[in-house]
């Protein structure tokens, strides 16, 4: 986000330049960042765009300066492998591991999936679907791991992104979640608009006005004896941000080892092999298995499975939780 600082000058900065001045009283802009500003028109003196940084300050004189939020560059190809489930001349699907960023954001600007799939796809994916997010249909949280299908030219993202927002009966997304506790029914639907968090507004929750309306239908696979814990296939028939991770902790079973929505987990043993594994997990316990859709051209059912990545399944063996 943008952000305006406003500065009322002293009589200590009397005769003072305009740019010494201004990097003491907003230490964290550099006084590089401050002369781009100004050259950008972006200062104000008393109301009057600033024209240089060796002007002489007088006390009294208010400055405003708008820090527009900074822009990512262009993204660059990057030689990472990828797991590829399904390729043709229009698409790909593949198996995104947990810890792998999307799209460069701030803070994540290189190792993204988009950093891979340009050096994978070449030039033919350029600006598919924007400069910042080319060939980019969908998302998976950077800890989820899992199926992700990716369009190569311009009429295959039209045409997915239409799918994936219009036409979810010819959509099959479907997630393993281990979650605490044993979910009350077993099967069931879990229904309500998702937005920001009036408390946190880091985090998605379920909200009584505005929001999106998701839908997640979910099914529990196995459960513990003590009933710790659970495996769930949740297929979504909506795609919202964190959608299972706040359907779910909703409902009362939140993800095991969900940084963000996840309480003290319930009371219950394990030896100490798996409280090993279990703290050793820090993500949330969420794998994107199953993705099936209408291919865009040929309009034939593609059906493709991610295997369950090496943690998750000692995770889910450890609770005892076998598929």
């Amino acid at each position: 986000m943008s952000e305006n600082l406003t500065y009322t000058a002293t009589d200590q900065d009397e005769g003072a330049r305009l740019d010494k001045v201004l990097a003491t009283a907003w230490p964290n802009q550099s006084r590089s960042r401050i002369k781009a500003l100004i050259e950008d028109g972006q200062l104000c003196v008393n109301g009057t765009p600033a024209a240089k940084m060796s002007a002489k300050v007088k006390a009294g004189d208010v400055f405003d300066l708008s820090v527009p939020e900074p822009e990512m560059a262009e993204p660059t190809p990057e030689d990472i492998k990828l797991d590829v489930l399904f390729e043709d001349e229009d698409l790909l699907v593949i198996n995104k591991p947990a810890g792998m960023v999307v799209h460069p954001a701030a803070g994540n600007e290189s190792g993204t999936l988009v950093n891979a799939l340009l050096a994978h796809c070449g030039d033919s994916l350029s600006g598919i679907g924007g400069v910042k997010r080319p060939g980019i249909v969908h998302r998976l949280d950077k800890d989820t791991s899992g199926a992700m299908v990716v369009a190569k030219n311009d009429a295959a993202h039209r045409a997915l992104s239409n799918l994936f927002a219009e036409d979810k009966e010819n959509i099959e997304r479907a997630y393993l979640a281990v979650v605490w506790g044993v979910p009350r029914p077993r099967s069931g639907e879990i229904e309500g608009n998702i937005g920001r968090s009036p408390r946190n507004r880091k985090k998605m929750a379920m909200v009584k006005k505005g929001g999106k309306y998701a839908l997640t239908h979910y099914k529990t696979l196995q459960t513990r004896d003590d009933s710790l814990a659970s495996l769930v296939e949740c297929r979504l028939a909506t795609g919202r941000t964190h959608q299972i991770r706040v359907h779910m902790n909703h409902i009362g079973h939140a993800l095991v080892c969900d940084p963000v929505y996840s309480r003290n987990r319930p009371a219950g043993k394990l030896n100490l092999e798996a409280q090993q594994i279990l703290n050793a997990f820090n993500k949330q316990a969420l794998h994107a298995r199953t993705l099936g859709f209408l291919h865009p051209r040929t309009g034939a059912y593609i059906s493709t499975e991610a295997p369950i990545p090496g943690d998750l399944l000692a995770l889910i063996k450890a609770l005892d939780l076998y598929l």
